[in-house]
């Protein structure tokens, strides 16, 4: 079964090789895991979705590379100001279009980070595209505040959940100084410290990250319970998102894997749920109220 495209494209010289490799990381896309021989590299790049299209009718499509974005005037600036540092404004001028309509609904354009090596950056005009109208939310964490509460106790698991939060903030439009962050002893603190900061409705959103390892009594279940029942009960009566990032493993060996070893970093994963629970909550926020009560 199919389970995914890559388009690979050979550069001529290892000096284009880093020239493109500078170009995608400017404008946003997530670098893969690179690799390096004694005769090669190759450096992936990493869109959320990604398609090939057969297109018939539209030869005037310069470039075989399509990037689909949700903000292109951001990145036609981001483009257009990487181009101008790294070539000069007289070949900014000839290797990048305006933003623009195309025939297809949407708005595009063309960038040469190499002479003769075209990409399309491109998004719909209308989003939804017919589709009935959903409240999902944004990605974006521009100018968001955040607390980040993290127990001491199992320190080499927490601290690496702690590092996977931050990078998901960070990389999605955070600021550090918009970031606090909370330590306390251990699990059974979590709760405490998050409704504090909650209540104090100086942050959009709050992070908990914590590890409890199971052991030879009960004293894990109870624990447990306890926390999650404290962190619920703190993100409904405060109505601020949390986060959840605490750990239940049966060894630690489960819980690295689940900080980044090989099943992903929960602490990224808390991050990210809880940026798009803030905007979630901002666009219900701003949703018109409409009178549905009888004439």
């Amino acid at each position: 079964m199919i389970k995914g495209i890559t388009f690979v494209h050979a550069a001529s010289t290892p000096a284009v090789y880093d020239t493109l490799h500078r170009f995608f990381s400017a404008v946003g896309l997530e670098p893969g895991r690179s690799w390096e021989t004694d005769a090669s590299r190759g450096a992936p790049f990493l869109a959320p979705v990604g398609s090939f299209e057969l297109l018939d009718g539209m030869a005037h499509l310069s470039a075989e590379v399509l990037i689909e974005v949700t903000a292109i005037d951001d990145v036609h600036q981001a483009a257009k100001q990487w181009l101008e540092e790294a070539a000069g404004p007289q070949e900014t001028a000839k290797r990048i279009t305006n933003v623009a309509p195309t025939t297809w609904k949407s708005l595009a354009f063309t960038i040469e980070p190499v002479p003769g090596i075209p990409f399309a950056f491109w998004q719909w005009e209308d989003p939804l595209r017919g589709k009935p109208l959903a409240i999902e939310g944004d990605l974006s964490a521009v100018g968001m505040r955040f607390a980040i509460v993290v127990a001491r106790w199992n320190a080499v698991i927490t601290e690496r959940l702690l590092q996977g939060a931050l990078d998901g903030l960070l990389r999605s439009g955070a600021v550090r100084e918009q970031i606090e962050i909370v330590r306390v002893p251990g699990a059974w603190e979590i709760a405490s410290a998050a409704r504090a900061l909650a209540a104090s409705q100086r942050f959009d959103g709050v992070i908990v990250l914590g590890c409890l390892l199971r052991g030879e009594t009960a004293h894990y279940e109870a624990i447990y319970n306890e926390v999650s029942r404290g962190i619920g009960q703190s993100q409904q009566e405060t109505g601020v998102p949390h986060g959840f990032g605490v750990l239940t493993c049966e060894t630690l060996e489960q819980a690295l894997n689940r900080a980044g070893i090989k099943a992903g970093n929960k602490g990224f994963e808390a991050a990210v749920a809880t940026i798009e629970m803030v905007d979630v909550h901002r666009q219900i926020a701003a949703a018109p109220v409409t009178d549905r009560r009888p004439a």
